[in-house]
């Protein structure tokens, strides 16, 4: 009998959620379940997960739960830590993505890495500056820029580096407003963990989203 891809299972006796199956569909139900996680409702919604994913509805963009997931994750305070909000008017920074005979190209670098989702892509960009054109830091607009370059539909990059930051710990706020160091963390798993494999994780009620299966 044919072994299916992918699969999820709820198992409502012991509260615990398993994502089964390739990278791609893991993270992509992985990110919605962080929005109603870190929500109030989180625990309520638990049990209705199996539903949900099972439809794989949209759901999620609802206004009520987008309302609740940004107050639920918006940053506090003036710590260090805290990421700043995008504005809807960052474009994206020039910057020299192309390759050259001691320069391997950020299109060329993409495609060996393959990031299933954006929190692997920005992180892979952010590696690439880092590691080829050498800086320390990373501007958000020069992610854009990374976006630009491979053709892929940009996000709201101020969300994705604070979720990528809180999460994955792939990255850390820089020296100034809008910039991000990569992490050891983060160049570890661009180095040595991408391309990925088949991911599988389980889910317990109050447990961190942040591993992913990595």
């Amino acid at each position: 009998m044919r072994i299916p891809e992918a699969k999820f299972m709820l198992n409502s006796k012991d509260g615990t959620v398993e994502i089964e199956g390739p990278t791609t569909f893991v993270d992509k139900h992985l990110q919605k379940l962080e929005q109603i996680f870190n929500s109030e409702i989180g625990e309520t919604l638990l049990s209705r997960f199996g539903t949900i994913l099972e439809s794989d509805k949209e759901c999620f963009n609802m206004p009520a739960f987008k309302d609740r997931s940004k107050r639920s994750i918006a940053p506090t305070g003036s710590s260090k830590h805290s990421v700043p909000r995008q504005s809807s008017s960052l474009p994206p920074i020039p910057v020299d993505l192309k390759g050259n005979g001691d320069k391997l190209g950020l299109r060329q670098f993409y495609s060996q890495k393959k990031p299933a989702n954006h929190y692997e892509k920005t992180a892979v960009f952010a590696y690439y500056l880092v590691h080829h054109n050498r800086q320390s830091e990373v501007r958000y607009g020069e992610l854009l820029s990374c976006y630009e370059e491979v053709d892929e539909k940009k996000p709201s990059i101020t969300d994705i580096i604070k979720n990528t930051i809180r999460y994955k710990g792939w990255l850390e706020p820089g020296s100034d407003k809008y910039t991000a160091r990569l992490t050891i963390s983060g160049e570890n798993f661009v180095k040595f963990d991408l391309p990925q494999q088949r991911t599988k994780v389980i889910i317990q009620p109050g447990s961190s989203l942040s591993g992913s299966g990595v």
